[in-house]
C-alpha cells in the first residue's frame, strides 16, 4: 500500500516593520534600502510612500485601497499597496486596514515591508501589528529608523542635550494626559512635543499651566528634514503671536505635524549659529534644469546638496542619425584598425558608440591599440564607466579649442595611422575638424546622433517658468536657451539666470534675459557652484541688512533685480 501524499504546507511569509525616518529620503538606513529592494508587498501611508518608493524593486505596481486592486497589478511583480487615511473605508481606522493587508500578504507567503514614519518602536499602530504577527505565528523583524522627534530638531539646529546632561522628555500632544503635562511641566529639562501647527499655542499653554515659565525658549519646526522645512523661535508665551505675525495661522495647513522643542538649555537661543540645514546656500530654491534626462541626474544631485529642489525639464531629445550606415562603417573601422584616435566631445557621443558596440556584441576591448580623447569631466566619466580610460583630456578649457591645444600633430614616424574617428552631433561646429586637419590628421567626421527640440513640458511647468515660480534656471548651452524659450516661454524677470559660459550668456541676453551668474569655467558642476555662491552672498546680504532671508520667487512680482557681478 503506497503512502498517502500530504499537500505541502503553505509557504510562510515574512514582515519587516521599517522606520522611514522623518522625511528626508537620505536618512533611510542601509538595511531599510535592502529590505525595500527585496519586498513583494509594501504597505505605507502616502507621506511615507514618497520617501521609500524609489527603493522598491523595478516593476513594482501601485494598488490604492480605493481602487480595484486587481486592475493595475501585473502577475509575477511585487505589489505596492498604499494605505491612505483619506481613502480607507468609512469608520475604519487606516491602521486597521494596514494590519489586515499585512497579515493577508504574509499568510500568502509574501515578503512584506510595513513602512512607518520615524521609527516603528515609537509607532503605536506598528506595535499592535507586531503583536498580531506574533499571535499568528508570522515571523517578523524590525528595522529601526531615525525618530522624527530626534531627527527634526537635529535638522533645525536644536541639540536636545548639553554637556550638563539635560533631561529630555518626549510628549505627543495629541494623546497626552493631564498627568503627562503635569510631569513635564514640573521638570526643568528639555521637552520635545509632537503636535500640529494649529495646536502649538494650546500645547504651550498646557506647559505654562503645568508650571513652565512663559519666557521659556521654544522652537517650532514644520516639514522637518525636507527642503520645505521652516523653523520659528519664540517663547511659550509668545509663540501664538509669532506664528500670527508670520502669517502662518489661520491657515489651511494648520493641521500639519510639527515638532516643538521647549527648554532653557535646548539651544534655542543658539539656533542662528547651529541651523546648518536651513542656512544652505540654495535652501528651498526651486531650480530649473533644462537638460536631457541623462545629463541632468548628476547636476540635480549636486543642487540637492546645496538645499535646492531641482526640476528637470528636457529641452533636447537625442535621436539616432537618419542614415546609420556611416556610423556602422566607422564602428567596424575601429575593430579593423582604421583609426589611430577616437575623440568624444560629449556624453551622448559615448552613449551612441556604446550602443553600436552592444548591437554588434562588442565591448571596451575593441578600443585596444586606439588612443581615446575626451572633452569634459562628464564625458571622461562616461568612458570610464564603459571601461575605457581616456588618453587625452584637455588640460585647460574643456572645449574643442582646449582639446586642439593639447592634441599632438601627426608624425608619420610615430603614428602608423593618420586617421581620427570623430562621433558627434548633427549640429556640432567644424572647429575641431578644421583644427585636426591643420595638425596633419585625416578626420572621419561622423554624425553619431541628432539633437532635436524636446516636447513642451506640462502646462503647470510652463506657467511656473513664465510666472516666476522658479527661483533659478541653469543654462548649459546656447541651444538650451533657445529650446527652453521655444517650448516653454521666457523665464520671469525675478528668476535668477545662470549660464555656463560667455556664448550661452550672449544667447540668453539676445532672448531678453538678464544674466546673474556665469560659471568661472565651462563645467556644469562649476555652474552649480557659482549659483550656490550667488545664493550664499544673497543670504548674507539679507542678514547683514536685517532683512528676512527669502527666495527669488518670493520677491514682489515685477521687482527689479540688481545685476550680479559674478
Amino acid at each position: 500500500m503506497s503512502p498517502t501524499t500530504l499537500p505541502a504546507p503553505p509557504e510562510q511569509g515574512h514582515v519587516t516593520f521599517l522606520g522611514a525616518g522623518p522625511g528626508d529620503p537620505g536618512l533611510l538606513t542601509l538595511r531599510a534600502v535592502e529590505a525595500l529592494a527585496n519586498a513583494d508587498v509594501l504597505v505605507a501611508e502616502h507621506d511615507v510612500l514618497d520617501v521609500v518608493r524609489t527603493h522598491a524593486r523595478q516593476g513594482v505596481s501601485e494598488v490604492h485601497t480605493d481602487a480595484d486592486t486587481t486592475a493595475s497589478s501585473t502577475p509575477g511583480t511585487p505589489q505596492l499597496t498604499v494605505v491612505d487615511g483619506a481613502s480607507t473605508t468609512a469608520g475604519v481606522p487606516a491602521n486597521r486596514d494596514a494590519a489586515h493587508l499585512v497579515m493577508e500578504a504574509a499568510r500568502g507567503g509574501k515578503r512584506v515591508v510595513r513602512a512607518v514614519s520615524g521609527d516603528p518602536g515609537l509607532d503605536a499602530y506598528a506595535a499592535e501589528e507586531m503583536l498580531a504577527c506574533a499571535s499568528a505565528g508570522v515571523p517578523f523583524e524590525v528595522v529601526p529608523g531615525v525618530a522624527t522627534a530626534v531627527g527634526v530638531p537635529a535638522y533645525a539646529g536644536v541639540p536636545l542635550r548639553d554637556a550638563q546632561g539635560t533631561d529630555v522628555r518626549f510628549v505627543d500632544a495629541r494623546t497626552a494626559s493631564d498627568r503627562c503635562w503635569t510631569e513635564v511641566g514640573a521638570s526643568d529639562g528639555t521637552v520635545v512635543v509632537s503636535t500640529t501647527l494649529d495646536s502649538v499655542a494650546a500645547a504651550a499653554g498646557e506647559l505654562v499651566s503645568a508650571g513652565r515659565k512663559p519666557d521659556t525658549p521654544l522652537t517650532v519646526t514644520v516639514a522637518g528634514t525636507t527642503t520645505r522645512q521652516r523653523t520659528w523661535t519664540a517663547t511659550l508665551g509668545t509663540i501664538a503671536q509669532t506664528l500670527k505675525q508670520a502669517k502662518v495661522l489661520p491657515s489651511p495647513e494648520g493641521g500639519r505635524p510639527v515638532i516643538a522643542v521647549v527648554g532653557e538649555r535646548s539651544a534655542a537661543a543658539q539656533r542662528d549659529r547651529l541651523a546648518w540645514f536651513e542656512s544652505k546656500p540654495l535652501f528651498g530654491w526651486k531650480v530649473l534644469v533644462p537638460r536631457t534626462k541623462e545629463q541632468a541626474a548628476s547636476l540635480s544631485d549636486q543642487l540637492r546638496s546645496y538645499g535646492a529642489v531641482p526640476h528637470e525639464v528636457p529641452t533636447i531629445a537625442v535621436e539616432p542619425p537618419r542614415t546609420p550606415q556611416q556610423m556602422e562603417r566607422a564602428v567596424k573601422g575601429l575593430v579593423t584598425g582604421r583609426y589611430e584616435w577616437i575623440a568624444f566631445t560629449s556624453v551622448n557621443a559615448v552613449k551612441a558608440v556604446r550602443e553600436k558596440f552592444e548591437e554588434y556584441g562588442l565591448d571596451a576591448r575593441a578600443f585596444a591599440g586606439i588612443k581615446v580623447a575626451a572633452v569634459g569631466e562628464q564625458t571622461a566619466n562616461a568612458l570610464i564607466a564603459f571601461g575605457v580610460k581616456p588618453d587625452l583630456v584637455p588640460s585647460g578649457e574643456q572645449s574643442a579649442a582646449g582639446l586642439l591645444e593639447d592634441w599632438p600633430p601627426y608624425d608619420p614616424v610615430f603614428d602608423p595611422i593618420d586617421r581620427v574617428f570623430l562621433p558627434r552631433a548633427d549640429i556640432a561646429t567644424e572647429t575641431l575638424v578644421a583644427g585636426l586637419i591643420e595638425l596633419g590628421w585625416e578626420v572621419d567626421d561622423v554624425t553619431a546622433y541628432r539633437t532635436v527640440r524636446a516636447s513642451p513640458p506640462p502646462a503647470e511647468t510652463r506657467e511656473a517658468i513664465k510666472g516666476g515660480g522658479f527661483d533659478a534656471v541653469l543654462f548649459t548651452s546656447s541651444s538650451t536657451v533657445r529650446n527652453l524659450v521655444g517650448i516653454a516661454g521666457k523665464p520671469h524677470n525675478v528668476t535668477v539666470i545662470a549660464c555656463i559660459g560667455p556664448a550661452t550668456a550672449k544667447t540668453a541676453e539676445e532672448h531678453g534675459l538678464r544674466v546673474d551668474v556665469m560659471a568661472p569655467e565651462p563645467s556644469v558642476h562649476k555652474l552649480a557652484e557659482a549659483l550656490a555662491d550667488f545664493g550664499a552672498r544673497r543670504r548674507l546680504a539679507a542678514l547683514d541688512a536685517g532683512d528676512p532671508v527669502t527666495r527669488p520667487s518670493e520677491r514682489r512680482p515685477g521687482a527689479r533685480r540688481r545685476r550680479s557681478t559674478t
